[in-house]
């Protein structure tokens, strides 16, 4: 079977489609691709094979390795089967216009864990999975970046879970605001030894009983921003001596500490200091708010607002794709830069305390019940609810969509999706039937660009 080499992998696949391939006819190109969220933009090397099967396209992209190109050519070109010829490799078998599963990445935190579904960066990159073997979602985009994602292949939103830890303090998130970088949050569980009642909370904004004392909100600015300064001088006295401790004990300086340890280093501080980190963390958090939230809240996350997930509440979280945050206060180290955004962010931070949004009813049936999330300038979430025994056609769009449950278990595309497991939905794809088959509702949601 002969590889060809070419720029351009789609297009590449477009010509051969257009010669009304036969069923069973194939195609394997090797392209140079770059990897642009590393750093240097190293080229890689990528060998993808197509496959027509009964009237669809079936597909793989791994990296080109010289034993399984010199294997790939010795094999007849009319006799060859992609299904086995993945298996026998380990890669995965994929479907141009199908879901594809998401394979998350965990990305260690102070506060415990992000799972990212959609993650294409240094830090990691995530996986589009057939259920065996896997490839890395940048390398499956770029075999089709029209196809797959219309075009935005280098700017898919990122789907991920935030995991943090049930420790108060240790499992708290960043206290930070975004300036471009739109979030939204669906609570999917509520650590009950964190939160006996089950009614967890997100830091969100600032108590407007405490605003209403100042005369101006300069004044209100001018006194939360020395109360967070005043905290900041504690707490890196107090991350000083961790490091000491971390030098000791050959622990990377920017390398996340187990709570457990950290809660038993800070045990064995001085009796004042402890006390005193206490003292000033309580004298700058009383100009915030805290929002309660309960299982299936969701979350709108205003740009400039200032915000911190508690610790043991878990959620699903869209974003786009746009790495920035002015970081207000921590009550951590902060491992990824080496200072706090306070100053910067003070001057342009909301002062509003916002509540939970109302979600409208977009479209209700006996069997379902489909509400938006929110909509934003740059992408959309909807959450649908199937009861028992119904189901629901994901529309033909014309852009990728993203799929995560978030209760039950559903049928999608020949895949059974378990609570917090996703898909990617390609943007040339079919009509495609969501499927309830248990005894339970389902919860899903689903997130296109706008």
């Amino acid at each position: 079977m002969d590889i060809l080499r070419t720029k351009n992998p789609e297009h590449a696949l477009e010509k051969w489609l257009a010669k009304s391939a036969s069923p069973w006819d194939s195609l394997a190109i090797h392209y140079a691709y770059e990897q642009y969220y590393l750093p240097g933009s190293p080229l890689i090397e990528l060998l993808a094979i197509f496959q027509q099967l009964e009237g669809r396209i079936t597909f793989t992209v791994t990296a080109l390795d010289e034993q399984l190109a010199d294997q790939l050519t010795l094999l007849d070109h009319d006799c060859f089967d992609l299904g086995d010829f993945c298996a026998a490799y380990g890669l995965p078998l994929l479907f141009l216009d199908r879901p594809m599963r998401l394979e998350p990445v965990a990305i260690d935190k102070p506060w415990g864990r992000e799972i990212w579904f959609t993650g294409i960066e240094q830090r990691g990159q995530s996986y589009i999975s057939d259920g065996v073997a896997r490839s890395p979602l940048p390398w499956v985009l770029s075999v089709g970046p029209r196809r797959l994602a219309a075009g935005a292949e280098r700017h898919i939103n990122l789907l991920k879970i935030l995991d943090p830890l049930a420790e108060e303090v240790y499992g708290d998130l960043y206290f930070e605001l975004h300036e471009e970088k739109r979030e939204v949050y669906v609570v999917t569980h509520i650590d009950r030894d964190a939160w006996p009642e089950g009614k967890g909370a997100i830091r969100f904004g600032f108590d407007p009983e405490v605003r209403a004392t100042y005369s101006s909100d300069d004044d209100f600015r001018a006194d939360f921003l020395a109360a967070v300064k005043r905290y900041e001088t504690v707490r890196r006295e107090i991350d000083d001596l961790f490091d000491q401790r971390r030098e000791a004990l050959d622990i990377d300086a920017n390398v996340p500490v187990p709570a457990r340890c950290l809660q038993a280093w800070f045990r064995e501080l001085p009796e004042q200091l402890q006390q005193r980190e206490h003292q000033l963390r309580d004298e700058m958090n009383r100009f915030t708010a805290l929002l309660p939230l309960s299982v299936g809240n969701v979350v709108k996350v205003p740009l400039l607002m200032p915000h911190a997930l508690q610790h043991g509440v878990r959620t699903v979280e869209f974003q786009t794709p746009v790495y920035e945050r002015r970081i207000l206060s921590f009550a951590q180290k902060v491992l990824t830069q080496g200072h706090w955004d306070t100053e910067q962010a003070v001057a342009m931070m909301s002062l509003e305390t916002p509540g939970l949004p109302e979600l409208a009813i977009l479209e209700e049936s006996p069997g379902y019940l489909l509400v938006e999330v929110v909509t934003f300038d740059d992408f959309r979430v909807w959450r649908l609810t199937l009861l028992p025994g119904s189901g629901y056609l994901l529309p033909a769009t014309g852009c990728y969509g993203l799929l995560v449950v978030v209760e039950g278990v559903v049928v999608l595309g020949g895949h059974h999706l378990l609570m917090e497991e996703a898909v990617l939905l390609p943007a040339e794809r079919l009509e495609t039937l969501l499927i309830n088959q248990s005894t339970e509702d389902v919860v899903v949601l689903i997130a296109r660009p706008a």
